[in-house]
């Protein structure tokens, strides 16, 4: 478990902080990959905005002066018609500012928008991957004396998956799971939800469309938009994980903070267009359009959310150890952090005949930045003041790299799966075969 760390003031992207902690939050960010030169083009329309503000304040006040007068003078039958006319020419300007000034913060709401979230202090600096650190592992790589088949020609041959059928269906990365392909991926996803919920998490069944301003809230747009499924007529957006509807559940809203944390545990189809993986490994169920998920989502309180950051990691790592699979724990630096993320770990579970890791969950501690998008609060007892919550999420987890390792790594020489006992149950057979 890290140290609970205190809540800084400049976790939030606001004007004021960015204007208070403008050095301190450009080097944050910096280490973020983030272009810090939108700072100062921030804080430049920023400084124009108040400067209108001011001078229409002034113009304003000029204006309801000079009213005064004109009553006076109409008064005592004295000629106001210059006055009048000065009047009207402050009015005019007046309204040339305000306009300007609404132009102004439209400009400096979007830009507001790019912004990622601050890395927390106890988050590695790096540029990428490469700087990213192993935390821990679990369990030991599995040995086999025979040669290791891999996933898709083993689901192939039991009849588990059909690629052909989903590329002729929807297009590549939409898979169709088959027989016991199709009830050992309902069996995973029905395992995971009792596990979690045994956990202390209430489920939740979401839907998988929302509106944008639940995926602003989120922030996966504007920064994510062509990652995203659209429907344009109905304003809607297929969801890329249940993080989404799940924590718009409580947008603008206030939570009790006797019941913090709220933890939910959500299963969904998952629905990324995955705009940037050209050249990336889309083989078998490695990367897909539509995949399921079971994601773990918590509403915390500021001053514990690190200790609950932990704890959810915990909670998604007893699943890949319930099902007995070999993984490690990775600790993100700055510069592969999410954009919503403050602080990140991931799992990855081992592929024998990948012969690599592969990412199954990530789970990250959003602090007040999406809270803060998405008007979630409390009213604190300490000070009587209302609060952003923190929100986390984690996968707990993904199921298609889950089920290309359970395939590899259960393998026996015959040609069957081997079931880990956690799934049998569920399944009603202690292994696959033809």
């Amino acid at each position: 478990m890290i140290k609970q760390l205190s809540f800084i003031t400049y976790n939030m992207i606001t004007l004021k902080n960015i204007r208070e902690n403008q050095d301190l939050i450009s080097k944050k960010l910096k280490s973020k990959n983030f272009e810090v030169d939108k700072i100062e083009r921030l804080i430049n329309k920023d400084s124009k905005w108040r400067e209108n503000l001011t001078h229409v304040e002034k113009l304003k006040e000029k204006r309801n002066s000079a009213s005064k007068q004109i009553s006076i003078f109409k008064k005592d039958n004295k000629p106001a018609d210059d006055l009048i006319i000065e009047m009207k020419k402050v009015s005019s300007e007046i309204k040339e500012i305000d306009s300007k000034n609404i132009e102004f913060k439209k400009e400096i709401d979007d830009l507001l928008l790019d912004f990622p979230n601050i890395p927390h202090d106890s988050v590695p600096i790096g540029l990428d991957e490469s700087s990213n650190k192993i935390i821990r592992t679990w369990g030991e790589k599995p040995k086999f004396d025979f040669e290791v088949k891999s996933h898709i020609e083993i689901s192939e041959k039991l009849n588990l998956l059909d690629f052909r059928a989903g590329s002729k269906i929807s297009g590549s990365g939409f898979p169709v799971y088959i027989k016991k392909g199709a009830k050992l991926e309902r069996s995973l996803i029905n395992f995971m939800l009792d596990m979690h919920v045994d956990n202390g998490y209430d489920e939740m069944f979401p839907p998988f469309l929302v509106n944008s301003d639940s995926m602003k809230t989120t922030g996966q747009i504007p920064k994510f938009i062509d990652d995203m499924y659209q429907i344009p007529k109905d304003e809607l957006f297929c969801i890329p994980t249940a993080e989404v509807p799940v924590t718009n559940y409580y947008r603008s809203e206030q939570l009790d903070e006797s019941k913090l944390p709220v933890k939910f545990a959500a299963y969904s189809a998952c629905f990324r267009r995955e705009a940037g993986s050209y050249g990336k490994d889309t083989r078998g169920l490695l990367r897909l359009h539509q995949f399921n998920k079971v994601e773990l989502v918590k509403f915390a309180h500021p001053d514990n959310s690190y200790n609950e950051l932990e704890s959810l990691l915990e909670d998604a790592e007893k699943v890949l150890q319930s099902l007995g699979l070999h993984y490690r724990v990775i600790e993100l630096c700055t510069g592969d952090l999410s954009f919503s993320a403050a602080k990140c770990y991931d799992i990855e579970v081992w592929s024998p005949y990948e012969d690599k890791y592969l990412e199954v969950s990530s789970c990250s501690n959003f602090e007040s930045f999406q809270a803060n998008r998405g008007s979630i609060r409390f009213r604190s007892s300490k000070t009587g003041k209302m609060e952003y919550v923190h929100t986390l999420n984690g996968s707990g987890v993904a199921t298609p790299r889950l089920l290309v390792a359970l395939i590899e790594n259960y393998q026996q020489k015959d040609g069957t799966i081997q079931l880990p006992k956690a799934l049998q149950g569920y399944m009603n057979i202690s292994a696959i075969k033809d």
